[in-house]
């Protein structure tokens, strides 16, 4: 092999390494056929789809069009409990060539696991890696995301799958890149961001990143060649006929906190609207009770309470008899057992957290959720849309219960969410083009004379 031959090998290009596809669903819409065709296609292809359009089904259909194709084994990777609903899904469109894994071991073409048990797997029995809700990628030193690109580097055919592949900035979309062995995150950074310290390291504190206003077109354009963004079908030329969804109804209550702050040891004599983050950390603490009594106030029937620590869920817990609490210490199988129990409505109300149960789950059977909010704009929207998707059918209340002084919280909640919708109007409005990405080697290279 010559060394230019070598070097060309070691680039990260863009280009297509798929292939045509053999098979479609009969039920598929005709939106999601065009998104089948195009990432089947593609070979390696990130699916930045609104929750409720389908992912479920388009990725089950690129998974069974690899199989077709290679006559090998596809696995596909989901958050907690969300691989029995996959399993419902490929019976309705006639794919029984599947199964769910718990410990490595599988018959099946189609395997499903959790990402908590992806050690249980070597990569060498696979020819295509499935990540639904890949957003899990976007923390550039987390230790799942470099787990998961050490298992698929050599994969042939991958496919991300998000309703949030980078709800806090542009820069997270680098992980997912790398993931697919396009541009890697580093090199994304190099060409088209700056920051404020002048330099490339992400880790460094108080770095922001921004994005070079004469690399805009650039970017969304590379963007563009490597994935999809679909908010609604009409984002391709399609109808959003189906898709008009109920009302979302958003209420927002405040209870008093009657607990003083305490900030370096110093007992504050009046409380104000939290501003740092520990000063709302003692905004959280000091009214727990508070708010997980307003919380039960407002519960219904059927509900879901979301809240971030452990005092909120135990002491909801013991003020609602009826609803069962997901814990972190709990074994996967038994917070499997628990989301199964209530996706089928044998539990009344679940107490959970977003991290835990936020992502992946269709729960169109409720319509009524009680939200302790943090800064989080991603936990929200994905939370909320555990309901408010398509399939529902009732309007969906969401009752976010605060403190007084946790009103910048929901400010910073508005801020992001306006932020994603610039986002998503800049990238309907975007034009893919042509966009090569190739390392230049400047140097010239001295060839040792045994070569």
């Amino acid at each position: 092999m010559e060394l230019k031959e070598f070097l060309e090998k070691k680039t990260h290009t863009l280009g297509s390494f798929g292939f045509e596809p053999l098979w479609y669903p009969d039920c598929a819409f005709d939106f999601q056929k065009y998104v089948i065709e195009k990432s089947v296609k593609k070979g390696r292809m990130a699916l930045f789809a609104d929750t409720g359009l389908g992912k479920t089904i388009m990725q089950l259909s690129y998974a069974y069009n690899v199989v077709l194709h290679t006559n090998k084994n596809v696995l596909i990777l989901t958050p907690l409990a969300v691989a029995f609903q996959f399993i419902d899904e490929a019976n309705k469109i006639g794919i029984d060539d599947i199964e769910y894994s718990k410990d490595g071991k599988f018959t099946k073409k189609i395997v499903l696991c959790n990402y908590e048990r992806l050690h249980y797997f070597n990569s060498n029995d696979f020819v295509c890696v499935i990540c639904d809700e890949s957003s899990i990628l976007k923390n550039f030193d987390g230790k799942i995301k470099n787990q998961i690109n050490s298992f698929i580097r050599k994969i042939p055919y991958r496919l991300l799958s998000t309703a949030t592949p980078a709800p806090n900035d542009y820069i997270e979309f680098g992980t997912s890149s790398e993931a697919l062995g396009y541009l890697p995150y580093m090199d994304m950074l190099q060409r088209f961001f700056r920051n404020n310290e002048n330099n490339i390291r992400p880790q460094e504190i108080g770095c922001k990143w921004y994005l070079k206003p004469h690399a805009k077109i650039d970017f969304f354009g590379w963007l563009l060649q490597w994935s999809m963004f679909i908010k609604m079908p009409s984002d391709l030329g399609f109808s959003d006929e189906r898709y008009v969804l109920p009302e979302l109804i958003e209420n927002i209550h405040e209870v008093q906190n009657k607990s003083n702050w305490i900030i370096n040891g110093q007992t504050r004599l009046f409380n104000s609207v939290a501003k740092t983050m520990s000063e709302v950390r003692q905004e959280q603490q000091g009214s727990v009770k508070e708010r997980c009594e307003k919380a039960v106030q407002l519960s219904s029937e059927t509900c879901v309470y979301w809240c971030n620590f452990n005092d909120e869920g135990d002491l909801l817990d013991e003020l609602d008899k009826d609803a069962i609490q997901l814990k972190g210490g709990m074994s996967i199988d038994k917070k499997e057992d628990i989301l199964v129990n209530f996706a089928k409505g044998n539990i009344p109300r679940i107490i959970t957290k977003p991290k835990i149960t936020g992502f992946g789950l269709n729960w169109q059977h409720c319509n009524h959720t009680i939200y302790f909010p943090t800064w989080s704009y991603e936990q929200y929207y994905q939370s909320i849309r555990r309901f408010w998707r398509f399939g529902q059918k009732e309007n969906v209340t969401v009752d976010l219960v605060i403190s007084d002084g946790q009103k910048r919280v929901i400010d910073t909640l508005l801020y992001k969410k306006q932020k994603t919708e610039d986002f998503n109007t800049i990238i309907r409005k975007s034009i893919s083009k042509t966009l090569e990405i190739k390392k230049e080697n400047s140097i010239n290279i001295i060839k040792p004379n045994f070569l």
